[in-house]
């Protein structure tokens, strides 16, 4: 039920920064429109996002019917009259909340990010600001309710996605994403957006964003997307993002906020960096300092069901992604599209299985781990991951040795060592000092491999530290 005393106070509070939040060029000005903290209020505020280092993204909306790109309104110019099909006959009637949520946890996955609303404009929740929601169609129920209440159940954190872009809204201004885009001339956009009024929908985001935040308990992460800055493109004047920002820290105070609302270099202006669909070798910086950070990745090429689109990625390949990530001090959030039907296909649920069989033994090299500090130089082959607290450093195999042994530089520091998935001790053992002479630069110490690898898709050593 919503709290009516709550989001009254909620709208009257954000049309009062918005009044105050004219155009701002000066990062510091924008600022101070902003909640600010301490490092360390943030630290800890974050804290449970970076322990966990693993999530689920679930991108679900009306193109899972089309099943071919949740772009694909725009890819393919899709009117609202043709589009409307899929409105009037959505009915996922496979979906269950706690299948979601149980998948999620089953992966080890610590946290989910469900899409609210994506770009199509198409809303998951009973929301009053438009009727095109999912209580207007055949399903006719309330699905975020119903996926909040089931990752509770669980113990997992709740996160909700929202689009700040709208292509169904009729005070969206046409740009150069949005189906309805002709040429790139400023008389063409001209006449596209006669009778539009952005500020009619800024009012329209507060009103919506103050509804996912207080008719639904705690929300631990909100993912707005995304800003694209530039002619015919949208900055964060567009959403009047310092205003959306300090609403969302009013309304849940302890809530944890991505970086596409393009303020970047506005003090405050982010929670996370979130690079997507590459693979990130160093750790990012913003403003010349290490940040937070979660890539967004996918099974495939899609993030939206797509039924024909085969560039699955290998089991391999997306659990590299998850050590990747945590190796260098970020997080992954995996995502699944589901089906027009409401469940995960069989594709996304072979994979998600293959994230649980390997996290149920080598969770502890994920879970509060980061880049390893400098002093420990990674061995070819591996990769490594750090927990600072309990001082252990895991070796990720990723080629395993042909040579029967894993070089080491820092042998010294090793107090013992063991395969993580199955405890059994892997000697350590130093060259002889005849050895030694004949090639200085060369390791001196070898972790010692059975020549048969172990069958898990990728082998970790936990290596204990003195």
């Amino acid at each position: 039920m919503k709290n009516t005393s709550v989001f009254a106070s909620a709208v009257a509070f954000a049309s009062l920064v918005a009044s105050a939040s004219p155009t701002l060029s000066r990062p510091e000005d924008v600022a101070k429109l902003i909640p600010q903290e301490t490092a360390g209020e943030t630290a800890s505020r974050m804290a449970w996002w970076t322990d966990s280092r693993f999530g689920m993204f679930i991108h679900f909306g009306l193109y899972a019917m089309p099943a071919r790109h949740e772009w694909v309104k725009t890819y393919e110019r899709i009117p609202e009259d043709r589009y409307r099909v899929y409105f009037d006959n959505f009915n996922p009637d496979l979906f269950d909340a706690r299948e979601w949520a149980r998948s999620a946890k089953e992966a080890g996955m610590k946290y989910v990010v469900l899409t609210a609303k994506h770009h199509e404009g198409f809303c998951l929740w009973d929301t009053a600001a438009t009727d095109y929601k999912i209580t207007n169609t055949p399903f006719g129920r309330d699905l975020v309710k119903e996926y909040v209440e089931a990752l509770r159940a669980e113990g997992l954190k709740v996160g909700l996605y929202y689009s700040l872009i709208d292509w169904h809204h009729p005070d969206f201004t046409v740009d150069q994403h949005h189906p309805l885009r002709g040429d790139e001339s400023d008389e063409t956009y001209a006449r596209l957006n006669k009778g539009r009024d952005m500020a009619r929908y800024r009012k329209f985001l507060v009103d919506q964003v103050t509804e996912l935040l207080t008719q639904y308990g705690k929300i631990d992460i909100i993912w707005f997307d995304f800003s694209y800055p530039g002619k015919h493109g949208k900055s964060r004047d567009d959403w009047d993002s310092p205003a959306l920002l300090a609403l969302a820290r009013k309304l849940q105070p302890g809530i944890i906020v991505d970086n596409r609302m393009d303020m970047n270099d506005v003090p405050g202006g982010c929670d996370f960096l979130s690079p997507e669909q590459f693979k990130v070798t160093a750790w990012p910086l913003l403003n010349g300092k290490r940040f937070p950070w979660e890539t967004c990745q996918t099974f495939s090429g899609s993030w939206g069901y797509h039924r024909d689109e085969s560039t699955w990625k290998s089991p391999k390949q997306c659990l590299q992604l998850l050590i990747d990530a945590v190796a260098h001090g970020g997080n992954l959030i995996m995502n699944v599209g589901p089906t027009g039907r409401g469940e995960f296909d069989a594709r996304a649920k072979a994979r998600l299985e293959e994230f649980g069989k390997w996290m149920h033994w080598n969770s502890r090299a994920i879970y509060g781990c980061t880049e390893a500090p400098a002093e420990f130089e990674t061995p070819d082959g591996c990769v490594m991951t750090w927990n600072p607290k309990t001082r252990r450093l895991y070796l990720h195999v990723y080629s395993y040795p042909s040579s029967g042994a894993i070089g080491l530089r820092f042998a010294d520091r090793v107090e013992y060592a063991q395969f993580l998935h199955d405890g059994s001790e892997i000697p350590v053992k130093g060259l002889p000092d005849w050895q030694k002479a004949t090639d200085p630069g060369a390791c001196t110490t070898f972790c010692m491999m059975p020549v048969t690898p172990p069958d898990v898709a990728i082998p970790v050593i936990e290596l204990f530290i003195k």
